[in-house]
Protein backbone atom coordinates (compact mmCIF):
# COMPACT_ATOMS: atom_id res chain seq x y z
CA UNK A 1 0.00 0.00 0.00
CA UNK A 2 1.22 3.39 -0.65
CA UNK A 3 1.51 6.17 2.09
CA UNK A 4 1.76 9.61 1.38
CA UNK A 5 4.01 12.42 3.53
CA UNK A 6 4.12 16.17 2.64
CA UNK A 7 7.53 15.08 0.49
CA UNK A 8 5.53 12.86 -1.81
CA UNK A 9 4.84 13.51 -5.56
CA UNK A 10 1.20 13.80 -6.50
CA UNK A 11 -0.09 10.51 -8.12
CA UNK A 12 -1.53 10.28 -11.44
CA UNK A 13 -5.06 9.70 -12.01
CA UNK A 14 -4.29 6.16 -13.13
CA UNK A 15 -2.19 5.24 -9.72
CA UNK A 16 -4.65 7.16 -8.13
CA UNK A 17 -7.94 4.47 -10.00
CA UNK A 18 -5.18 1.49 -9.63
CA UNK A 19 -5.48 2.02 -5.71
CA UNK A 20 -9.34 1.72 -5.80
CA UNK A 21 -9.33 -1.10 -7.94
CA UNK A 22 -6.86 -2.64 -5.34
CA UNK A 23 -8.82 -2.29 -2.58
CA UNK A 24 -11.62 -3.48 -4.49
CA UNK A 25 -10.45 -6.54 -5.49
CA UNK A 26 -9.25 -7.16 -2.10
CA UNK A 27 -12.19 -6.28 -0.33
CA UNK A 28 -15.25 -7.03 -2.18
CA UNK A 29 -13.98 -9.95 -4.62
CA UNK A 30 -16.93 -12.47 -3.65
CA UNK A 31 -20.25 -12.53 -5.27
CA UNK A 32 -22.84 -10.48 -3.61
CA UNK A 33 -26.86 -10.64 -3.08
CA UNK A 34 -28.56 -7.35 -3.60
CA UNK A 35 -31.85 -6.00 -3.77
CA UNK A 36 -32.57 -2.92 -5.80
CA UNK A 37 -35.30 -1.58 -8.37
CA UNK A 38 -34.52 -1.16 -12.48
CA UNK A 39 -34.96 2.40 -13.45
CA UNK A 40 -33.57 1.72 -16.65
CA UNK A 41 -32.52 -1.69 -18.54
CA UNK A 42 -31.68 -1.63 -21.92
CA UNK A 43 -29.90 -4.58 -24.58
CA UNK A 44 -26.68 -3.26 -26.90
CA UNK A 45 -25.16 -5.38 -28.97
CA UNK A 46 -26.03 -8.87 -26.61
CA UNK A 47 -24.67 -7.07 -23.37
CA UNK A 48 -27.43 -6.01 -20.60
CA UNK A 49 -27.04 -2.17 -18.90
CA UNK A 50 -29.33 -1.60 -16.12
CA UNK A 51 -29.17 1.41 -13.87
CA UNK A 52 -30.13 0.25 -10.01
CA UNK A 53 -31.94 2.42 -7.32
CA UNK A 54 -33.02 2.57 -4.06
CA UNK A 55 -36.15 4.60 -3.00
CA UNK A 56 -37.24 5.85 0.48
CA UNK A 57 -40.39 3.89 1.62
CA UNK A 58 -41.92 6.84 2.75
CA UNK A 59 -41.09 9.73 -0.07
CA UNK A 60 -40.27 7.59 -2.87
CA UNK A 61 -37.03 9.53 -3.22
CA UNK A 62 -34.49 7.62 -4.38
CA UNK A 63 -31.71 7.30 -2.20
CA UNK A 64 -28.85 5.23 -4.15
CA UNK A 65 -28.22 4.79 -7.66
CA UNK A 66 -25.61 2.22 -9.04
CA UNK A 67 -24.36 1.41 -12.76
CA UNK A 68 -25.27 -2.94 -13.54
CA UNK A 69 -23.92 -4.47 -16.17
CA UNK A 70 -24.31 -8.23 -17.47
CA UNK A 71 -22.19 -9.36 -20.64
CA UNK A 72 -23.50 -11.32 -22.88
CA UNK A 73 -21.92 -15.10 -22.39
CA UNK A 74 -24.16 -14.50 -19.22
CA UNK A 75 -26.66 -12.49 -20.19
CA UNK A 76 -28.19 -14.71 -22.97
CA UNK A 77 -28.72 -17.51 -20.26
CA UNK A 78 -29.91 -15.52 -17.49
CA UNK A 79 -32.24 -13.79 -19.66
CA UNK A 80 -33.51 -17.24 -20.97
CA UNK A 81 -33.97 -18.40 -17.32
CA UNK A 82 -35.88 -15.26 -15.89
CA UNK A 83 -38.11 -15.01 -19.12
CA UNK A 84 -39.34 -18.51 -18.49
CA UNK A 85 -39.84 -17.98 -14.98
CA UNK A 86 -41.20 -14.61 -14.92
CA UNK A 87 -42.89 -14.56 -18.18
CA UNK A 88 -40.99 -10.92 -18.55
CA UNK A 89 -37.47 -9.24 -18.98
CA UNK A 90 -36.51 -6.96 -16.64
CA UNK A 91 -37.81 -3.84 -17.19
CA UNK A 92 -37.93 -0.20 -15.44
CA UNK A 93 -39.94 -0.28 -12.17
CA UNK A 94 -39.31 -3.48 -11.38
CA UNK A 95 -38.02 -5.00 -8.07
CA UNK A 96 -34.89 -7.86 -8.40
CA UNK A 97 -32.54 -9.63 -6.36
CA UNK A 98 -29.14 -9.67 -8.09
CA UNK A 99 -26.21 -11.87 -7.42
CA UNK A 100 -23.30 -8.89 -8.19
CA UNK A 101 -19.61 -8.73 -7.96
CA UNK A 102 -17.89 -5.83 -7.62
CA UNK A 103 -15.53 -4.23 -10.81
CA UNK A 104 -13.37 -1.13 -11.37
CA UNK A 105 -11.84 -0.24 -14.50
CA UNK A 106 -9.46 2.54 -14.40
CA UNK A 107 -10.59 4.36 -17.75
CA UNK A 108 -14.32 2.99 -17.31
CA UNK A 109 -14.70 3.47 -13.83
CA UNK A 110 -17.22 1.36 -11.58
CA UNK A 111 -19.70 -0.74 -12.15
CA UNK A 112 -21.54 -3.83 -10.58
CA UNK A 113 -21.55 -7.43 -12.93
CA UNK A 114 -24.86 -9.05 -12.36
CA UNK A 115 -23.87 -12.86 -12.28
CA UNK A 116 -27.58 -13.64 -12.25
CA UNK A 117 -31.07 -12.48 -11.56
CA UNK A 118 -33.54 -14.72 -8.55
CA UNK A 119 -36.65 -14.94 -10.20
CA UNK A 120 -39.04 -16.21 -7.14
CA UNK A 121 -37.67 -12.74 -5.81
CA UNK A 122 -39.18 -10.82 -8.35
CA UNK A 123 -42.49 -12.86 -9.03
CA UNK A 124 -43.36 -12.50 -5.50
CA UNK A 125 -43.28 -8.64 -5.50
CA UNK A 126 -44.97 -9.02 -9.01
CA UNK A 127 -47.53 -11.08 -6.95
CA UNK A 128 -48.17 -8.07 -4.06
CA UNK A 129 -48.43 -5.89 -6.62
CA UNK A 130 -51.19 -7.20 -8.26
CA UNK A 131 -52.93 -8.25 -5.28
CA UNK A 132 -52.86 -4.25 -4.22
CA UNK A 133 -54.47 -3.60 -7.20
CA UNK A 134 -57.25 -6.39 -7.21
CA UNK A 135 -58.09 -5.28 -3.75
CA UNK A 136 -57.99 -1.53 -4.97
CA UNK A 137 -60.71 -1.99 -7.77
CA UNK A 138 -62.80 -4.49 -5.40
CA UNK A 139 -62.73 -1.13 -2.75
CA UNK A 140 -63.24 1.23 -5.41
CA UNK A 141 -67.00 -1.19 -5.99
CA UNK A 142 -65.41 -1.53 -10.18
CA UNK A 143 -63.97 -4.69 -10.00
CA UNK A 144 -66.95 -6.96 -11.39
CA UNK A 145 -68.63 -3.61 -13.60
CA UNK A 146 -68.03 -4.70 -16.88
CA UNK A 147 -69.52 -8.21 -16.18
CA UNK A 148 -72.91 -6.34 -15.20
CA UNK A 149 -72.99 -5.14 -19.24
CA UNK A 150 -75.00 -7.00 -21.78
CA UNK A 151 -73.01 -8.17 -24.66
CA UNK A 152 -76.02 -7.36 -27.62
CA UNK A 153 -77.25 -10.29 -29.05
CA UNK A 154 -76.36 -9.46 -32.55
CA UNK A 155 -72.56 -8.34 -31.66
CA UNK A 156 -70.96 -7.27 -34.77
CA UNK A 157 -70.04 -3.94 -34.98
CA UNK A 158 -66.73 -3.82 -33.49
CA UNK A 159 -63.97 -1.79 -32.08
CA UNK A 160 -60.88 -3.38 -32.15
CA UNK A 161 -57.65 -2.04 -29.94
CA UNK A 162 -54.37 -3.52 -31.65
CA UNK A 163 -51.28 -2.80 -33.04
CA UNK A 164 -51.94 -2.15 -36.79
CA UNK A 165 -48.96 -4.51 -38.18
CA UNK A 166 -49.75 -6.95 -35.95
CA UNK A 167 -50.34 -10.59 -36.77
CA UNK A 168 -52.83 -10.93 -34.42
CA UNK A 169 -55.11 -8.59 -36.14
CA UNK A 170 -54.65 -9.84 -39.48
CA UNK A 171 -55.77 -13.22 -38.05
CA UNK A 172 -58.18 -11.63 -36.22
CA UNK A 173 -59.91 -9.62 -39.24
CA UNK A 174 -59.36 -12.82 -41.52
CA UNK A 175 -60.78 -15.37 -39.30
CA UNK A 176 -64.14 -12.94 -38.76
CA UNK A 177 -64.73 -12.05 -42.17
CA UNK A 178 -63.97 -15.98 -43.83
CA UNK A 179 -66.46 -17.76 -41.39
CA UNK A 180 -68.14 -20.53 -42.58
CA UNK A 181 -71.94 -19.09 -41.73
CA UNK A 182 -71.48 -16.46 -44.19
CA UNK A 183 -71.72 -13.78 -41.21
CA UNK A 184 -70.50 -10.38 -41.80
CA UNK A 185 -68.88 -8.41 -39.05
CA UNK A 186 -68.10 -4.63 -38.96
CA UNK A 187 -64.60 -3.85 -37.59
CA UNK A 188 -62.90 -0.41 -37.08
CA UNK A 189 -59.44 -0.36 -35.73
CA UNK A 190 -58.25 2.17 -33.27
CA UNK A 191 -54.37 1.51 -33.28
CA UNK A 192 -52.36 1.28 -30.18
CA UNK A 193 -48.97 0.76 -28.90
CA UNK A 194 -49.41 -3.17 -27.37
CA UNK A 195 -45.87 -3.95 -25.76
CA UNK A 196 -43.17 -1.49 -23.74
CA UNK A 197 -43.67 1.30 -21.36
CA UNK A 198 -46.23 3.04 -23.78
CA UNK A 199 -48.70 0.73 -23.46
CA UNK A 200 -51.42 1.86 -20.75
CA UNK A 201 -51.19 5.38 -22.47
CA UNK A 202 -51.62 3.89 -25.53
CA UNK A 203 -54.60 1.98 -24.95
CA UNK A 204 -56.26 4.57 -22.62
CA UNK A 205 -56.26 6.98 -25.46
CA UNK A 206 -57.70 4.15 -27.65
CA UNK A 207 -60.35 3.72 -25.54
CA UNK A 208 -61.26 7.39 -25.31
CA UNK A 209 -61.39 7.44 -28.58
CA UNK A 210 -63.70 4.47 -28.74
CA UNK A 211 -65.98 6.40 -26.20
CA UNK A 212 -66.38 9.64 -28.35
CA UNK A 213 -68.37 7.54 -30.85
CA UNK A 214 -69.25 4.58 -28.28
CA UNK A 215 -73.13 4.65 -29.74
CA UNK A 216 -71.26 3.16 -32.90
CA UNK A 217 -70.12 -0.18 -31.72
CA UNK A 218 -71.66 -3.03 -30.01
CA UNK A 219 -67.79 -4.14 -27.66
CA UNK A 220 -64.46 -3.65 -27.96
CA UNK A 221 -61.57 -5.51 -28.83
CA UNK A 222 -57.83 -5.63 -27.15
CA UNK A 223 -56.03 -8.16 -28.96
CA UNK A 224 -52.39 -8.41 -28.96
CA UNK A 225 -50.62 -11.37 -31.19
CA UNK A 226 -47.46 -11.81 -33.09
CA UNK A 227 -44.81 -9.80 -31.03
CA UNK A 228 -42.78 -10.84 -27.99
CA UNK A 229 -44.34 -12.12 -24.96
CA UNK A 230 -42.21 -11.10 -22.60
CA UNK A 231 -43.36 -7.23 -21.99
CA UNK A 232 -46.81 -7.95 -20.75
CA UNK A 233 -46.53 -5.69 -17.64
CA UNK A 234 -48.33 -2.60 -19.17
CA UNK A 235 -51.58 -4.67 -18.94
CA UNK A 236 -51.17 -5.04 -15.12
CA UNK A 237 -51.53 -1.52 -14.28
CA UNK A 238 -53.92 0.13 -12.07
CA UNK A 239 -54.98 2.98 -14.23
CA UNK A 240 -55.82 1.03 -17.28
CA UNK A 241 -58.01 -1.50 -15.34
CA UNK A 242 -59.95 1.24 -14.22
CA UNK A 243 -60.55 3.05 -17.29
CA UNK A 244 -61.40 -0.60 -18.79
CA UNK A 245 -63.59 -1.50 -15.50
CA UNK A 246 -65.44 1.99 -16.08
CA UNK A 247 -65.89 1.32 -19.75
CA UNK A 248 -69.13 1.50 -20.78
CA UNK A 249 -69.41 -0.81 -23.53
CA UNK A 250 -67.90 -4.80 -23.28
CA UNK A 251 -64.24 -5.17 -23.55
CA UNK A 252 -63.43 -8.52 -24.63
CA UNK A 253 -59.36 -9.39 -24.23
CA UNK A 254 -57.05 -11.61 -26.11
CA UNK A 255 -53.82 -10.63 -25.59
CA UNK A 256 -51.64 -13.95 -25.31
CA UNK A 257 -51.40 -14.81 -22.22
CA UNK A 258 -49.53 -18.14 -21.63
CA UNK A 259 -49.46 -17.98 -18.05
CA UNK A 260 -51.70 -16.37 -15.53
CA UNK A 261 -54.31 -13.90 -16.45
CA UNK A 262 -53.73 -10.47 -16.27
CA UNK A 263 -55.34 -7.58 -14.24
CA UNK A 264 -56.85 -6.31 -17.64
CA UNK A 265 -58.23 -9.53 -18.45
CA UNK A 266 -59.75 -10.01 -14.81
CA UNK A 267 -61.56 -7.05 -15.41
CA UNK A 268 -62.60 -7.18 -18.87
CA UNK A 269 -66.59 -8.73 -19.63
CA UNK A 270 -65.11 -11.67 -21.50
CA UNK A 271 -61.17 -12.97 -21.65
CA UNK A 272 -60.06 -15.21 -24.16
CA UNK A 273 -56.38 -16.54 -24.57
CA UNK A 274 -55.93 -15.28 -28.47
CA UNK A 275 -57.22 -13.28 -30.73
CA UNK A 276 -57.90 -15.82 -33.01
CA UNK A 277 -59.92 -17.35 -30.16
CA UNK A 278 -61.43 -14.04 -29.41
CA UNK A 279 -62.89 -14.07 -33.38
CA UNK A 280 -64.08 -17.49 -32.79
CA UNK A 281 -66.25 -16.61 -29.44
CA UNK A 282 -67.53 -13.87 -31.88
CA UNK A 283 -68.80 -16.24 -34.61
CA UNK A 284 -70.12 -18.89 -32.59
CA UNK A 285 -71.98 -16.70 -30.69
CA UNK A 286 -73.79 -15.19 -33.73
CA UNK A 287 -74.29 -18.39 -35.38
CA UNK A 288 -75.93 -19.90 -32.12
CA UNK A 289 -78.10 -17.07 -32.17
CA UNK A 290 -79.03 -17.08 -36.19
CA UNK A 291 -79.81 -20.80 -35.58
CA UNK A 292 -82.16 -20.45 -32.74
CA UNK A 293 -83.77 -17.56 -34.94
CA UNK A 294 -83.87 -20.14 -37.81
CA UNK A 295 -85.52 -22.88 -35.70
CA UNK A 296 -88.45 -20.47 -34.43
CA UNK A 297 -89.15 -19.06 -37.79
CA UNK A 298 -89.70 -22.91 -39.34
CA UNK A 299 -91.81 -23.57 -36.42
CA UNK A 300 -94.07 -20.33 -37.42
CA UNK A 301 -94.33 -20.81 -40.77
CA UNK A 302 -95.21 -24.64 -40.30
CA UNK A 303 -97.95 -23.87 -37.87
CA UNK A 304 -98.89 -21.18 -40.51
CA UNK A 305 -99.04 -23.05 -43.37
CA UNK A 306 -101.20 -25.71 -41.19
CA UNK A 307 -103.82 -23.61 -40.10
CA UNK A 308 -104.28 -22.20 -43.90
CA UNK A 309 -104.26 -25.59 -45.16
CA UNK A 310 -107.32 -26.54 -42.88
CA UNK A 311 -109.19 -23.27 -43.46
CA UNK A 312 -108.68 -24.18 -47.21
CA UNK A 313 -110.31 -27.63 -46.71
CA UNK A 314 -113.11 -25.99 -45.03
CA UNK A 315 -114.28 -23.00 -47.62
CA UNK A 316 -114.13 -26.39 -50.46
CA UNK A 317 -116.36 -28.19 -48.49
CA UNK A 318 -118.53 -25.19 -48.02
CA UNK A 319 -118.24 -24.94 -52.06
CA UNK A 320 -119.16 -28.08 -52.79
CA UNK A 321 -122.70 -28.39 -51.25
CA UNK A 322 -123.73 -25.18 -53.19
CA UNK A 323 -124.48 -27.18 -56.32
CA UNK A 324 -126.21 -29.29 -54.11
CA UNK A 325 -128.60 -26.94 -52.71
CA UNK A 326 -129.18 -25.85 -56.32
CA UNK A 327 -130.21 -29.03 -56.95
CA UNK A 328 -133.10 -28.67 -54.77
CA UNK A 329 -135.04 -26.02 -55.58
CA UNK A 330 -138.31 -26.45 -57.56
CA UNK A 331 -139.72 -24.81 -60.60
CA UNK A 332 -140.01 -21.28 -59.98
CA UNK A 333 -140.44 -17.88 -61.56
CA UNK A 334 -136.90 -16.49 -63.27
CA UNK A 335 -137.63 -13.67 -60.78
CA UNK A 336 -137.20 -15.83 -57.59
CA UNK A 337 -134.08 -17.18 -59.42
CA UNK A 338 -132.37 -14.24 -59.82
CA UNK A 339 -133.03 -13.90 -56.06
CA UNK A 340 -132.08 -16.74 -55.15
CA UNK A 341 -129.31 -16.22 -57.03
CA UNK A 342 -128.08 -13.24 -55.24
CA UNK A 343 -129.07 -13.94 -52.22
CA UNK A 344 -126.60 -17.12 -52.69
CA UNK A 345 -123.69 -14.87 -53.98
CA UNK A 346 -124.15 -12.27 -50.95
CA UNK A 347 -124.05 -15.53 -48.54
CA UNK A 348 -120.94 -17.18 -50.31
CA UNK A 349 -118.81 -13.19 -50.06
CA UNK A 350 -119.66 -12.86 -46.40
CA UNK A 351 -118.84 -15.97 -45.96
CA UNK A 352 -115.72 -15.85 -47.43
CA UNK A 353 -115.23 -12.20 -45.66
CA UNK A 354 -115.57 -13.88 -42.02
CA UNK A 355 -112.78 -17.11 -43.01
CA UNK A 356 -110.67 -13.81 -44.58
CA UNK A 357 -111.01 -11.96 -41.48
CA UNK A 358 -110.92 -15.24 -39.19
CA UNK A 359 -107.12 -15.99 -40.70
CA UNK A 360 -106.30 -12.52 -40.15
CA UNK A 361 -107.00 -13.03 -36.60
CA UNK A 362 -104.86 -16.34 -36.26
CA UNK A 363 -101.68 -14.18 -38.02
CA UNK A 364 -102.45 -11.44 -34.99
CA UNK A 365 -102.26 -14.68 -32.58
CA UNK A 366 -99.16 -15.94 -33.71
CA UNK A 367 -97.56 -12.48 -33.39
CA UNK A 368 -96.79 -12.97 -29.79
CA UNK A 369 -95.16 -16.76 -30.45
CA UNK A 370 -92.79 -14.57 -32.00
CA UNK A 371 -89.06 -15.81 -29.94
CA UNK A 372 -87.93 -12.40 -28.98
CA UNK A 373 -91.46 -11.46 -27.43
CA UNK A 374 -91.12 -15.29 -25.44
CA UNK A 375 -88.00 -14.08 -24.61
CA UNK A 376 -88.60 -10.81 -23.21
CA UNK A 377 -91.19 -12.52 -21.06
CA UNK A 378 -89.30 -14.36 -18.92
CA UNK A 379 -89.06 -17.42 -21.15
CA UNK A 380 -85.43 -19.35 -22.41
CA UNK A 381 -84.33 -21.24 -24.72
CA UNK A 382 -81.31 -24.05 -23.79
CA UNK A 383 -79.26 -24.49 -26.88
CA UNK A 384 -76.72 -27.77 -27.30
CA UNK A 385 -74.31 -27.76 -30.37
CA UNK A 386 -76.49 -25.21 -31.94
CA UNK A 387 -79.89 -27.28 -31.81
CA UNK A 388 -82.62 -26.05 -29.17
CA UNK A 389 -83.18 -29.05 -26.18
CA UNK A 390 -86.54 -30.26 -26.49
CA UNK A 391 -85.67 -33.61 -24.37
CA UNK A 392 -83.93 -34.00 -21.54
CA UNK A 393 -83.17 -37.41 -22.45
CA UNK A 394 -80.72 -35.59 -25.03
CA UNK A 395 -78.15 -34.33 -22.64
CA UNK A 396 -75.86 -36.27 -20.55
CA UNK A 397 -73.26 -35.15 -17.77
CA UNK A 398 -69.94 -33.14 -19.53
CA UNK A 399 -72.08 -31.91 -22.26
CA UNK A 400 -71.91 -27.76 -22.36
CA UNK A 401 -75.06 -26.09 -22.84
CA UNK A 402 -76.32 -22.32 -23.47
CA UNK A 403 -79.31 -20.78 -22.05
CA UNK A 404 -80.69 -17.90 -24.25
CA UNK A 405 -82.72 -15.12 -22.21
CA UNK A 406 -84.03 -11.61 -23.47
CA UNK A 407 -81.09 -9.99 -21.92
CA UNK A 408 -77.43 -12.74 -22.29
CA UNK A 409 -76.73 -16.06 -22.64
CA UNK A 410 -75.84 -18.61 -19.67
CA UNK A 411 -73.18 -21.28 -20.16
CA UNK A 412 -73.43 -24.12 -18.54
CA UNK A 413 -72.55 -27.88 -17.76
CA UNK A 414 -74.63 -30.92 -17.14
CA UNK A 415 -73.52 -32.64 -14.49
CA UNK A 416 -76.62 -35.03 -14.06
Amino acid sequence: MIHLTESSEALTLLELNSLVREAIGQYLYAPLWVQAEISEAREVKGHCYMELIQKDEFTATPIARAQAKCWSSRWQRVKASFLDATGQLPHAGMKVMLLVRADFHEAYGFAWIVENIDPSFTIGDMARKRQAIIRQLKAQGIYDMQRTLELPLFAQRIAVISSAGAAGYGDFCRQLSDNGYGLRFSTTLFAAIMQGEQVEDSIIRALDAINEEAESYDAVVIIRGGGATADLSGFDTLRLAENVANFPLPIITGIGHDRDESILDLVAHTHLKTPTAVAAFLIDRLASILAMLDTAQARIATAVTRKMHDEKMRLSRIAERIPLLFSKVRVVRDADIMRLEARMENALKNHLMRQHHRLELLEHRLKPLDPMLMLRRGYSITMHQGHAVTDASQLHPGDEIVTITARGNIKSTVNE
